[in-house]
């Protein structure tokens, strides 16, 4: 089969195009045919040597597709089934294993491509204002990066729980896309500390939704009310520097965690209630999957290129 792999650590020209034997599931596995494959940060993380992971390495974990074969002991699943996962193995193939019970089924409505951009993201948007924060109406909050893919997501299912939403972007077209997702106000990353604060009366947020990390975290921590919430979940601007618990004091008893998406799909029901939940919105058309862009299979190092650049927004897929 054809897939791509990293060769060695290294920037997005270690990826190429290879011949590989198609894996076999194991026990309690499936075999999926890839019609779409998600492009991650942690694939470029694990790409350039920030994650330790042994070369050759195929990337990619967030997949949809149909099921080519059905690994012993698994129930619930058949030959031909559609399924996603945010949590498969080397995904950048034509073919790829995942844990059943890691997987959910796809509705009919739902593309693989629409599938396979929601996954990870969804995940992630789902468990941070259910499980970090549980949003509901009333609450305050800031979405940093509102016009990428867990952004776009965010804004969505918190505006849905009655939340008044800030974000922040980078660009007018950004701005353009934020908006249309039904943010409350739109705001430049200079100073929007200090913007939140004009806007609503000086009380600060609830909670603030932060995956971009060291250009961002003071400000973040400076926009919360008192015993307000900052939850760091990535990095994309590179990694927060160690804080001094006396910060957090010192803004009125804030609160700080890290989390991280394992530790909230911890049972197989936690896992089929975050998805039954995002996928039913998006076949109900109340939750828009914004794709930003697509590369062949064969591109995995553009692909890798764009995501690492900024400039995309919403999801970048490996398809075709």
């Amino acid at each position: 089969m054809q897939a791509v792999q990293a060769v060695r650590a290294g920037g997005p020209e270690v990826l190429e195009a290879v011949e590989l034997d198609v894996p076999q599931p194991g026990e309690g596995e499936l075999l999926v045919e890839v019609a779409a494959t998600g492009v991650n940060f942690v694939d470029v993380y694990r790409r350039n040597g920030t994650y330790d992971v042994p070369f050759p390495h195929v990337p990619g974990t967030e997949f949809a597709g149909r099921v080519a074969a059905v690994g012993a002991g698994v129930d619930g699943f058949a030959v031909g089934d559609r399924v996603v996962t945010a949590e498969g193995r080397q995904a950048y193939a034509r073919f790829a294993t995942v844990r059943a019970d890691a997987a959910a089924a796809v509705p009919e409505g739902v593309s693989d491509e629409t599938a396979a951009a929601l996954a990870l993201q969804g995940l992630t948007a789902h468990y941070l204002l259910t499980s970090v924060y549980p949003v509901e109406a009333g609450t305050s909050l800031l979405v940093h990066a509102g016009a990428g893919g867990v952004g776009l997501l965010l804004i969505q299912l918190a505006k849905a729980r009655g939340a008044t939403v800030f974000t922040t972007v980078g660009s007018p077209e950004k701005r353009d896309l934020a908006a249309g997702a039904g943010a409350d106000a739109v705001l430049d990353y200079d100073g929007f500390s200090e913007r939140v604060r004009e806007l609503n009366g000086g009380l600060g947020l609830d909670v603030v939704f932060d995956g971009v990390g060291a250009t961002t975290w003071e400000g973040s921590l400076g926009a919360l009310r008192p015993r307000g919430l900052l939850a760091l979940f990535g990095a994309a601007s590179g990694p927060v520097p160690p804080i001094d618990p006396r910060r957090l004091m010192s803004g009125g008893s804030l609160v700080l965690t890290r989390p991280t998406m394992g530790d909230f799909l911890r049972t197989p029901d936690e896992r089929a209630w975050r998805y039954r939940e995002l996928l039913d919105a998006v076949a109900a058309g109340t939750l828009d999957v914004r794709i930003g862009a697509t590369f062949p299979l064969a591109d995995a190092a553009e692909a890798h290129r764009a995501l690492e650049g900024r400039g995309t927004t919403g999801k970048v897929l490996l398809a075709g």
